[in-house]
């Protein structure tokens, strides 16, 4: 099969996930190499090594400087498995990349995963259960978990999660065109080793903006203290809306040194209604995830409703044509505002699950 090949870090999760489905062999060139600390990251190594647990018979090579990675896929055998994921990148950051694998696995995946649960870079474990998961469920993957033992925060993490998915034959064709109404608003307002108030004045704050506009918003706080907080104080938010018709849209907000509650609480609550705003089914995080599946589905059509493309989104466009020939049809919504996405997917298969 022919190679696959790429300049630059960006995309690099997607990039390893597209080419370990594909069958295709990767080449990476030109890995930060204008930088003064040129090549590969700690966390990408970290990736690459999880990558390796999951897979059987996968070959990595890196040259001296970091700045080439070749990379032929093996085979995705699922199982059980312990990873940690440091402190430079979020848990997140590793379990949206190898999403898409674990359902095309050969045995079910159990996960156990240590590093930081929150941070100010990446979609946070509470985004990831309340809003990623369900986009699996689109998909006919249905049965994810994902449950936090222990809240990890910036800089020195010590979170802990178990996640799990189960296998698929194949994904199921997605008709994600009707966003609906925003119906309710839910959310967790956490806090680790620091007075369980500052959460309580998170929600205090963020209820204050959302129920002028909707009667049925719930926030509730989670609170850490000793091993299950982690090495690090702090607290955050995470809101979701979901919508008459089921659709979710989520938003996250880590409280930097220094920041007061009722300033999370009311920039959460802000985020949360420009994304309403934006409009579409899935949400800016979930956008990337939503058209890599749509491009792995049956080869029958598969639509999404977005508010507006993301640049990942973009490169999730390109890629998906790189290496599954898979083209989107791309219509705008005048009316609405929101942007209908439409494609055949390319019919990837998990031939190590029985037809029942």
């Amino acid at each position: 099969m022919s190679t696959m090949k790429f300049k630059g870090c960006n995309n690099f999760r997607q990039r390893l996930v597209c080419a370990t489905l594909s069958g295709r062999p990767l080449l990476i060139t030109h890995i930060r190499s204008e930088e003064e600390e040129p090549g590969l990251r700690d966390f990408e190594g970290g990736f690459l090594r999880l990558l390796e647990r999951l897979t059987n018979g996968c070959q990595v090579e890196i040259n001296e400087t970091g700045t080439v990675l070749r990379y032929v896929p093996g085979i995705i055998v699922g199982g059980r498995h312990e990873h940690d994921c440091g402190s430079a990148r979020s848990i997140s950051w590793f379990l949206e990349g190898i999403l898409p694998l674990a359902v095309f696995a050969k045995q079910p995946l159990h996960l156990s995963l240590s590093g930081l649960t929150n941070d100010s870079f990446d979609v946070s474990v509470d985004n990831v259960k309340a809003v990623i998961l369900p986009i699996l469920a689109f998909f006919g993957a249905e049965g994810a978990t994902l449950n936090v033992k222990k809240r990890g925060l910036p800089p020195s993490g010590g979170g802990h999660v178990e996640f799990s998915c189960p296998i698929v034959r194949e994904l199921r064709p997605c008709n994600l065109v009707d966003a609906g109404l925003i119906k309710r608003v839910r959310g967790v307002a956490y806090c680790a080793k620091i007075s369980p108030q500052f959460a309580n004045r998170v929600v205090t704050s963020a209820r204050g903006l959302l129920n002028r506009l909707l009667p049925d918003v719930y926030v509730h706080t989670d609170h850490y203290k000793g091993l299950a907080g982690g090495h690090s104080p702090g607290f955050g938010l995470t809101l979701v809306a979901e919508s008459t018709t089921g659709c979710l849209l989520a938003v996250d907000v880590h409280a930097k040194e220094g920041a007061l509650p009722e300033d999370v609480g009311e920039r959460g609550s802000a985020l949360l209604l420009e994304e309403v705003r934006r409009g579409g089914c899935v949400d800016s995080v979930g956008q990337a995830l939503v058209l890599l599946l749509m491009a792995l589905g049956p080869e029958d059509v598969s639509k999404v409703r977005i508010g507006q493309l993301t640049m990942h989104g973009i490169q999730t466009l390109r890629l998906a044509r790189e290496a599954f020939g898979v083209t989107f049809k791309i219509r705008a919504d005048t009316e609405t505002g929101t942007v209908l996405l439409s494609c055949l997917g390319s019919g990837v298969r998990n031939f190590s699950k029985k037809v029942t």
